[in-house]
């Protein structure tokens, strides 16, 4: 087939960030079977900048915005400001030395603005954050700002991605009529494989396992709440966040026990999972969560909220329970306590499920997308 020349733009890429950079890192090791694409990643760094080849298609170029805030999992808005300003100014350059044929952003801002900015014929790939009233905290701004300029920088691309059904109908609300298509997440189930025996008896000790940010959205306040009283249940949390020191204190306070691992490698992550009995993930929003779909793979029944993808992935597997409701978190999760062969059945179902969300397919959809941005009569 035809080579294409892509510029992508993404301003988290592993170490950095959380499931937009692994959803990211895993189409990359994807595209590699596919030599006729050619790609140029433009992503941040926690050092200095340096280019990498990341596969005989792929290099990387990792832009230093973080030397005045190394957190490596939260990115401030002075690190998007600095990103943005930065990939601007070396894209622009990179353009010069090279004909790309299209841009692929992940986030419609800043990445999709900075695309739109390039004159470049492009795709935007909506994460969660990036949508308008994603995020409650960001409401003024996404009311007075983000809402029109999104609506602009969507209606100039060439495609509009979202990973689940319900971001792309938050996305709609936003923007009436901009037509958005759906490309899910995917999983990689040879990495991410449970237990070939995972038999739980009623006297063990019940451990949940979440995995994300430490962060006021995701929920974890409710659950270490909702675990009061349970009995020999245990926690374990991954991921690091601003609200770690309150959830501490929680912890403390409901006399509940929570280990908190901190960041984890990813290619760590599977054992953990493996070692665990449920996940819980009780976010406030999410789009198609990366997390609950590793978890499946490893043979997780799941716990989530009834919000954006997450309930997406939900059949026979797990329970949906409300946003921010700690009794319905508590019930869940007795619901296992008083019958442990659900930990098995619900268990089974997830990786079924998992089986049929690769990220085989998740690029193959990109791939056609790629092409018929290259080849439309828009731009």
């Amino acid at each position: 087939m035809e080579k294409i020349n892509i510029l992508m733009l993404n301003y988290e890429f592993p170490p950095l960030g959380g499931g937009a950079g692994n959803a990211n890192y895993y189409l990359l090791k994807e595209f590699s079977r596919y030599p006729e694409l050619e790609i140029d990643l433009v992503t941040s760094s926690s050092g200095a900048y340096q280019v990498k080849r990341f596969s005989d298609n792929t290099t990387i170029h990792y832009l230093d915005i973080y030397k005045k805030n190394r957190n490596m999992h939260y990115q401030s808005n002075q690190n998007l400001v600095i990103f943005s300003l930065k990939a601007l100014y070396y894209t622009r350059k990179l353009i010069r030395q090279k004909k790309f044929d299209l841009c692929h952003a992940f986030f419609g801002i800043p990445c999709g603005y900075l695309a739109m900015k390039l004159n470049l014929p492009y795709i935007v790939s909506l994460r969660g954050s990036d949508v308008p009233f994603y995020n409650h905290r960001f409401y003024w701004l996404d009311k007075l700002l983000f809402r029109r300029l999104s609506c602009k920088i969507w209606q100039r691309a060439q495609e509009v991605i979202a990973n689940s059904a319900g971001l792309k109908a938050l996305a709609t609300a936003a923007c009436p009529g901009q037509n958005i298509s759906i490309i899910g997440n995917g999983v990689d189930i040879e990495e991410f494989y449970p237990h070939t025996t995972n038999i739980k008896k009623s006297h063990q000790k019940l451990v949940l396992i979440s995995t994300g940010r430490l962060i006021e959205r995701k929920g974890y306040q409710y659950l270490i709440k909702a675990m009061h009283g349970l009995g020999n249940v245990e926690l374990r949390l991954i991921g690091e966040g601003n609200l770690k020191n309150n959830l501490e204190g929680l912890a403390a306070s409901c006399n509940v026990k929570v280990n908190f691992l901190g960041k984890v490698s990813h290619h760590c992550l599977p054992e953990y999972l493996r070692n665990a009995d449920i996940f819980v993930l009780p976010s406030l929003n999410e789009g198609m969560s990366n997390a609950i779909l590793e978890a499946m793979a490893c043979g997780l029944p799941i716990i989530t909220t009834d919000t954006g993808g997450s309930k997406e992935l939900i059949k026979d597997n797990g329970f949906i329970v409300k946003k921010a409701d700690i009794n319905e978190l508590k019930q869940a999760i007795k619901l296992f306590i008083q019958n442990p062969e659900l930990v098995v059945q619900m268990g089974k179902a997830s990786r079924r499920l998992a089986e049929g969300m690769s990220w085989v397919k998740v690029s193959a959809a990109y791939r056609e997308a790629y092409y018929r941005c290259k080849y439309s009569n828009v731009h």
